[in-house]
C-alpha cells in the first residue's frame, strides 16, 4: 500500500468533454506502423487506442493484456512533441489500469527496461468517459520523439483493458538534413575534398 501512496507524481483534473477533443490531436502525429504494445492479447490491438477523442466510446477498439495485467506501449512520433497531457480511458470496473509510468526517448523498451526510474508517473483513477487529464511536466517532456507508456497493473483483475489513450501537446516537424546536403552537392565545394589538388596548391604556395 505504501507503494501506491508514494507514486502519485503528477496532477490530474476533470475537464469538459466538449473542450478536450481539439487539444487531444497528437494521435495524428504518431507513426502508427511502428507502434508496439507488449503483452497485448490480440496482435496490433494496442494501436487502436490511439484515435480521435470523439471516437473513444467505440467498444470494438480496445486492448487487453494477455499473460498478466501488465502492458507496455512504445510510441514513435513523426517529429518532435512537447507533451502536455494524457488521458487513459478504460471500463468502469477493475480491469482499468491503476498506474502509469512514462519514459521519453527510449525506443524499443521491453519489460526488463521498466526497472529504470520513469520520467514521470501517475496513480490513475477509473475513467470510463475519458474526461480525466493527467498533466505532464512541460520541462521534462519538451522534446519527445518517442514515448513509452508502462501500465504495471490494474485494480485487481487478471487482465487490463484500455479503450482509449489521448495525448495532448505541440508538434514540430522533423528536420530532414539530407535534402539540404543533396542541394549543396549539386555544386561541389572544393574545400570539402581533402587531399585534392586545391590542397596541394596551397601547400606549394606556403
Amino acid at each position: 500500500m505504501s507503494h501506491s501512496h508514494c507514486c502519485n507524481h503528477g496532477s490530474s483534473s476533470s475537464a469538459d468533454p466538449n473542450e478536450i477533443g481539439v487539444n487531444y490531436s497528437l494521435y495524428t502525429k504518431i507513426d502508427l506502423d511502428n507502434v508496439e504494445c507488449l503483452n497485448e492479447a490480440a496482435e496490433n490491438s494496442g494501436k487502436c487506442v490511439f484515435r480521435a477523442f470523439e471516437e473513444r466510446f467505440d467498444a470494438e477498439k480496445c486492448v487487453e493484456s494477455d499473460a498478466d495485467p501488465e502492458l507496455l506501449f512504445n510510441i514513435p512520433f513523426t517529429g518532435n512533441v512537447k507533451l502536455k497531457g494524457i488521458i487513459v480511458m478504460g471500463s468502469d470496473d477493475n480491469t482499468h489500469p491503476n498506474h502509469l509510468r512514462l519514459f521519453k526517448n527510449r525506443p524499443k523498451m521491453t519489460f526488463d527496461d521498466t526497472n529504470a526510474k520513469p520520467d514521470q508517473e501517475f496513480q490513475l483513477t477509473i475513467d470510463p468517459n475519458g474526461t480525466v487529464e493527467y498533466n505532464t511536466k512541460p520541462v521534462v517532456f519538451s522534446s519527445v520523439h518517442h514515448l513509452s507508456l508502462h501500465f504495471p497493473g490494474n485494480f485487481g483483475e487478471d487482465s487490463t483493458k484500455i479503450h482509449y489513450i489521448g495525448l495532448k501537446g505541440e508538434f514540430t516537424e522533423a528536420h530532414h538534413h539530407g535534402v539540404t546536403i543533396c542541394n549543396y552537392e549539386v555544386r561541389p565545394n572544393v574545400s570539402d575534398h581533402k587531399g585534392s589538388v586545391y590542397d596541394s596548391v596551397n601547400h606549394e604556395i606556403r
